[in-house]
C-alpha cells in the first residue's frame, strides 16, 4: 500500500478510482471503462472520515453498568472500551446465551449489502464464525423482492433463476414494439448492484431502444420512473391499484377475444378458473376497464386502448420490484404472468414478462459468465429462521405463531442479537415498532462503521474496516468483471478487519480454529482467488495469479449469453423442458396456494384494496406515500457523504409534492415539511414537481433515522419513510415487506433548516 497515489476499489455502485493523500482517500471518480459513471462514489471519502466513524469499541453505559432498563436503547450514552474488553464481553455473552438457552436465542447472520469483496463479506464472515460456535437463527428472503421468492416457485419456479435468465436488452431492442412498465423503469435504481457493477449499461439499452422505435408505457405515480430518452407514455396509477389495471386488460382481451387460446391451452394451466373471475361469474362483478378505472384513476379508455396495443405487437410487460412491496404483493405478479399468458408472447424474442427489471444495473444486461470463489460458510446446526421483514414480530412475540408457506410456525425466544453489514434502522418498516423491539433481546452487538441507528441501538458496538481498509477483490454477483481492491488506507481509528476480530474471539472461546482453518485473511484471499481462477480455466478463460492482478486493471470477462430469451426453451418443448411447478406448466390457478386456504392469497390472482386506505374511512391521511432508491446513495450506505448531502434540503431528504397539493397546504419548495400519520411523523425538504401524481408523494429511502424521542410520535428529524409504513406483511404466503402502502399527510409547521 503506498501513502499516496491512486488506487483501485470496487462498491456495488461501480468500480471507482481512488487518490489517496496521507492516509486519506480525498476522491473517488469513475473508472475509464465505465460508459455512466455513478456520482455515489463522491459519498466514500467524506464517510470514511466523517464525525459519524466508529473510532473505537464501546459500551453502552446502563447495559456495562448492569442496569440495562435505565435508559432504553437507542437514547443512551456509550463508553469506549478497550478491544480485549469489547471482545472479553462479546465472549462473555456468547457463551451465557448458548449455556442458558441454546443457539436458537442468538438472531444473527444479519441482513443488508455491506461489503462488494469476495472475502470481506460481513455476513459471510459472521455467519462462518457462528456455525462453528453452534449455529443461529436465521433470515430467509430479502426487503427487495420478497415477495417474488415466495410466490415465483408455485407459478412459473425459482425467481433468483428467472433474474439470471431474463430477456437481453438488446433482444427487446431488436424485437420489441411495446413495453408497458408497471411502476416504471427508474433509471437511479440501475446504478447500484449486488456485489458490483463494473459498467452502467442501462442508459445505452434505452437509448438503442428508442433508436429502434420501441414505445414504452410508464405506469406509475412518478413522471421520472421512466427515462427521458423513451419518451414514454405516461399513465400515473393510484398506488396499490397495478393488479386492478391489469385485470381490467386482460377482460378488455377476452372481451375483444384477443386471447391466445392455443398458447393457454399448451402451457398453461387453471386459465378457465381465473377467466371466471375476471368477468364476474362468482361475485357478479366483472373486471372491466371501467371496473379497473375506478379503482386505479386511468380512465376506461385509456385501459381499453393499452390492451388493444399490448395485443397488436410484440409487447414486454415489466413489472418493477417495488410494485411487490405493497399489500397483497404476490398479486400484481401472479396477473402480470396471467396477462401475458393471454397475449401468448411468452417464450419469443422481445415477449413476454420480466420482473425485476432496473431493480440493479445487471438484469437483463449481463451475468457472471462462472461462479467465483467465495468463503465458505459451513453448516447452520440451527434449523430454525424467520421471514426476512418479521424482525420486530419475532423479538415482540416470542414463542408466538404465524403462518408463512402454508405452515404454521413458531417464532424463537431471542435473547441475543447479532447484526453485521447492514442497517434495520433503515430498511425496516414502521421504526417507532422496531425501536420498541430492539428493547427485548438481552443483548446486542452490531458491528458497523459508523454511528448509525443500529449501532446506536446495540449494547457492544464493534468499529470495522471499511472496504478501502483492507485487501480484496470484487466479483458482482451478477457482473462479469473482476476488480482489484488493494488496501488503500489504514484502518481509522481501532476499526479492524472483521476476519481478525473472529479469529480473536475464536482464540477466545477455544474452538480449535475451525473458523480460521490456520489461516490469515492474505491466505484465504488466496485461496478464493485460485478456486476462481480455476472455475475460469473450466470455462476456457485464462486469469493471472494473485500478485499480477491484484496489482493490475479491471478485468472484463465475456458475456455467457448475449441474446438470451426468458423461457424460449419451454416455448419451444414444454415437455422436455418442464417448469419445476407441480403440473410442470405456467399455474394461472394453483392448486397449492388454494390449499393452504389463505385469507390473503387465493388460488388465482385476485384483486385486495390497500388497507390503510380502507382503514381510513374519515380521509385523514389523503396522500399515498411512496419510497425508493434514491439516486444519491445505495439506500441508507454512506448518507452522511458529500454527494448525499449535498442533494438534501436544509439538510433533511427531499420529498415530492405535486404542486396542487403543496398549494392547498401552503407548501412551496425548500420548506421544511413534517409528515405524518398514526404511526409516526418525519420531517423532510418539500420540493413541488408535477413529476409526481396528485394525491401522492416520493420519499427517498436512506436518510439516517434520527428520531427526537422527547418529541410527538419520536418525530425522525431526518426523512426516513419507515417511520411512516406499516409492519403488516404482503400475505401469509410470503410474510413480505408491503411498504409501498402507507397514507400520510403533510403540513408546513415552519420548521428550521439543520
Amino acid at each position: 500500500m503506498s501513502d499516496q497515489g491512486t488506487k483501485l476499489t470496487s462498491s456495488h455502485w461501480g468500480i471507482g478510482v481512488a487518490t489517496v493523500v496521507d492516509n486519506r482517500i480525498v476522491s473517488v471518480e469513475g473508472h475509464a471503462s465505465d460508459p455512466a459513471t455513478s456520482e455515489i462514489n463522491a459519498n466514500i471519502p467524506g464517510s470514511l472520515h466523517g464525525k459519524a466513524r466508529i473510532l473505537r469499541p464501546a459500551i453502552r453505559k446502563s447495559w456495562l453498568d448492569g442496569t440495562p432498563g435505565n435508559v432504553r436503547r437507542g437514547r443512551d450514552q456509550f463508553v469506549e472500551v478497550s478491544w480485549d474488553r469489547a471482545l472479553d464481553l462479546v465472549c462473555r455473552e456468547l457463551t451465557r446465551v448458548r449455556t442458558q438457552h441454546g443457539n436458537s436465542a442468538i438472531f444473527a447472520g444479519s441482513y443488508g449489502w455491506s461489503s462488494t469483496g469476495r472475502f470481506h463479506h460481513a455476513q459471510s464472515q459472521l455467519k462462518r464464525f457462528l456455525n462453528t460456535q453452534g449455529g443461529f437463527v436465521r433470515s430467509e428472503g430479502n426487503y427487495s423482492y420478497n415477495a417474488a421468492l415466495g410466490l415465483m416457485p408455485h407459478i412459473v419456479g425459482p425467481y433468483r433463476q428467472h433474474v439470471v435468465e431474463a430477456t437481453r436488452w438488446p433482444v427487446i431492442a431488436k424485437h420489441t414494439d411495446l413495453i408497458v412498465m408497471f411502476g416504471g423503469l427508474a433509471l437511479r435504481n440501475t446504478q447500484v448492484s449486488d456485489g458490483g457493477v463494473s459498467k452502467h449499461r442501462m442508459i445505452g439499452n434505452f437509448e438503442a431502444c428508442a433508436t429502434a422505435g420501441v414505445s414504452f408505457v410508464n405506469i406509475s405515480p412518478l413522471r421520472s420512473d421512466a427515462s427521458d430518452v423513451l419518451n414514454a407514455q405516461w399513465l400515473p396509477v393510484s398506488p396499490g391499484s397495478d393488479t386492478a389495471l391489469m385485470m381490467g386488460l386482460a377482460h378488455t382481451l377476452i372481451e375483444e377475444d384477443l386471447c391466445d387460446l392455443e398458447f393457454l391451452q399448451v402451457y398453461t394451466v387453471g386459465y378457465e378458473r381465473l377467466r371466471a373471475y375476471l368477468v364476474g361469474d362468482h361475485d357478479d362483478e366483472p373486471k372491466d376497464a371501467a371496473w379497473a378505472a375506478a379503482r386505479t384513476g386511468v380512465a376506461a379508455g385509456d385501459i381499453r386502448a393499452l390492451a388493444l396495443r399490448m395485443a397488436a405487437g410484440r409487447t414486454m410487460i415489466s413489472v418493477a420490484a417495488g410494485v411487490q412491496r405493497t399489500d397483497f404483493g404476490e398479486q400484481p405478479m401472479w396477473m402480470a404472468i396471467a396477462l401475458a399468458a393471454m397475449l401468448g408472447q411468452i417464450g419469443l424474442p422481445g415477449g413476454g414478462y420480466t420482473v425485476g427489471y432496473g431493480v440493479n444495473a445487471n438484469i437483463g444486461n449481463v451475468e457472471r459468465p462462472f461462479r467465483w470463489g467465495t468463503l465458505p460458510q459451513g453448516i447452520n446446526p440451527v434449523r430454525d429462521f424467520i421471514p426476512v421483514a418479521m424482525i420486530s414480530e419475532m423479538l415482540l412475540n416470542p414463542g408466538g405463531s404465524y403462518s408463512y408457506q402454508g405452515q404454521q410456525r413458531t417464532f424463537p425466544d431471542t435473547r441475543l442479537v447479532w447484526w453485521a453489514g447492514g442497517n434495520p434502522f433503515h430498511h425496516h418498516q414502521d421504526l417507532n415498532r422496531l425501536h420498541d423491539a430492539f428493547q427485548t433481546p438481552e443483548t446486542v452487538i452490531v458491528n458497523d462503521l459508523n454511528w448509525t441507528a443500529t449501532a446506536r441501538h446495540a449494547d457492544i458496538v464493534l468499529p470495522i474496516a471499511a472496504a478501502q481498509e483492507r485487501t480484496d477483490f470484487g466479483a458482482g454477483k451478477s457482473d462479469n468483471a473482476l476488480v482489484p481492491m488493494p488496501q488503500l488506507i489504514t484502518p481509522q481509528g481501532e476499526a479492524r478487519v472483521e476476519y481478525d476480530i473472529y479469529a480473536d474471539l475464536e482464540a477466545r472461546l477455544g474452538s480449535d480454529a475451525a473458523f480460521t482453518e490456520g489461516k490469515s485473511s492474505d491466505e484465504w484471499i488466496d485461496d478464493i482467488w485460485e478456486i476462481t481462477r480455476a472455475r475460469a480455466k473450466e470455462a476456457g478463460l485464462a486469469l493471472p495469479d494473485w500478485q499480477a492482478f491484484i496489482a493490475g486493471d479491471v478485468i472484463h470477462l465475456p458475456d455467457p449469453s448475449p441474446a438470451q430469451v426468458f423461457l424460449s426453451e419451454y416455448r419451444a418443448d414444454p415437455v422436455a423442458h418442464a417448469l419445476p411447478t407441480p403440473s410442470g406448466r405456467i399455474e394461472l390457478f394453483s392448486e397449492t396456494i388454494a390449499g393452504f386456504e389463505l385469507p390473503d392469497c387465493k388460488g388465482h390472482p385476485y384483486w385486495y384494496p390497500p388497507r390503510d386506505r380502507v382503514a381510513d374511512e374519515a380521509g385523514d391521511f389523503p396522500l399515498a406515500m411512496l419510497s425508493g432508491q434514491p439516486k444519491t446513495r445505495l439506500h441508507s450506505q454512506l448518507d452522511n457523504g458529500a454527494y448525499s448531502l449535498s442533494q438534501k434540503i436544509a439538510g433533511r431528504e427531499p420529498v415530492l409534492l405535486h404542486p396542487d397539493d403543496a398549494e392547498e397546504r401552503g407548501i412551496k419548495s425548500g420548506d421544511v415539511v413534517e409528515l405524518f400519520n398514526n404511526r409516526g411523523r418525519c420531517l423532510a425538504g418539500a420540493r413541488v414537481t408535477d413529476e409526481i401524481s396528485p394525491g401522492c408523494v416520493f420519499l427517498w429511502t436512506g436518510a439516517w433515522y434520527d428520531p427526537d424521542f422527547d418529541a410527538p410520535q419520536a418525530r425522525d428529524r431526518h426523512g426516513n419513510p419507515n417511520v411512516l409504513t406499516h409492519d403488516l406483511r404482503t400475505s401469509s404466503l410470503t410474510q413480505s415487506p408491503a411498504a409501498h402502502s402507507a397514507m400520510i399527510e403533510p403540513t408546513f409547521p415552519k420548521w428550521p433548516a439543520i
